[in-house]
């Protein structure tokens, strides 16, 4: 028997839809290293509710120890993700995934990443809104980009209608 469900949707989850990865819109973000993207699969990352994200990490990048308040789950897309856990960036602490591998990151957890054998790109899902806090504040983007005079903006994230 078929019961009739009323719900509020989550945001862009209110039709069926595909979104192809020829489709996202890959930024900078100002947390990240420079040459470092985000693309918005879904959902509205600084929002409170469901997203999903996408982020390349060109060969030879590295993200410096950092924390999210919020639970991930990772899922790789291509390359070979390494992800370390601790407050210091440790080589020897590196894991290494491969296309597939799904990943349970807990809030709070500090982690570390290195694009060490080439390009990767994982997709992050969670519950926003999207926090990202380098245990040493020297290290962060942010941070150097003010030191270095640039301009730095806020980015309004919005999933692909």
């Amino acid at each position: 028997m078929f019961t009739s469900f009323s719900s509020k949707h989550q945001p862009g989850q209110d039709r069926f839809r595909a979104i192809c990865s020829e489709d996202l819109l890959w930024k900078p973000f100002p947390a990240f290293p420079p040459a470092a993207r985000l693309a918005v699969v879904v959902g509205d990352p600084q929002g409170v509710g469901v997203y999903v994200i996408r982020v390349h990490l060109p060969a030879g990048t590295k993200m410096m120890p950092h924390r999210h308040p919020e639970d991930r789950i990772y899922t790789v897309i291509s390359g070979v993700f390494y992800i370390g856990l601790g407050d210091e960036f440790d080589e020897s602490k590196l894991l290494a995934y491969a296309p597939g591998t799904v990943v349970i990151l807990p809030g709070g957890t500090s982690h570390f990443h290195w694009a060490k054998s080439g390009d990767y790109i994982t997709q992050v899902s969670a519950v926003g809104p999207l926090g990202l806090d380098y245990v040493d504040s020297a290290e962060d983007p942010r941070a150097l980009a003010r030191v270095e005079g640039e301009a730095t903006s806020e980015h309004k994230w919005v999933a692909i209608p």
